[in-house]
């Protein structure tokens, strides 16, 4: 049997994945973020010109917990384009390197 607060976490989650056309799950905010991984991903999405909503997990113990199930990725950050999971911030710098994240998010 499902937990139903997992269920009702997933559907927040995947409201928020679909909401907008990048979406950032991070430590902090982009204007304050709480770790090297999250400053690195929003310095990517920076550089790009990326416009992208963010998600603070340090705000909500399920969505941390959540969106790690939910893409089945173990850390964070995550970003999310046009709904579907990218990467975390290696990945992220990884596509950014070879040009694949401009294809991607600005080309796309």
């Amino acid at each position: 049997m499902s937990d139903p607060t997992t269920e009702d976490t997933l559907a927040r989650i995947d409201t928020l994945v679909k909401a907008s056309p990048v979406v950032l799950f991070m430590k902090g905010s982009p204007l304050f973020p709480q770790c090297g991984f999250s400053s690195r991903a929003v310095a990517i999405l920076n550089h790009l010109d990326v416009a992208f909503e963010s998600v603070d997990v340090l705000q909500d113990q399920a969505i941390r917990q959540g969106i790690k199930g939910y893409s089945d990725w173990p850390t964070i950050p995550q970003l999310y384009a046009k709904g579907e999971f990218v990467g975390g911030s290696d990945i992220m710098m990884e596509m950014y390197e070879s040009g694949e994240l401009a294809d991607l998010l600005v080309k796309g």
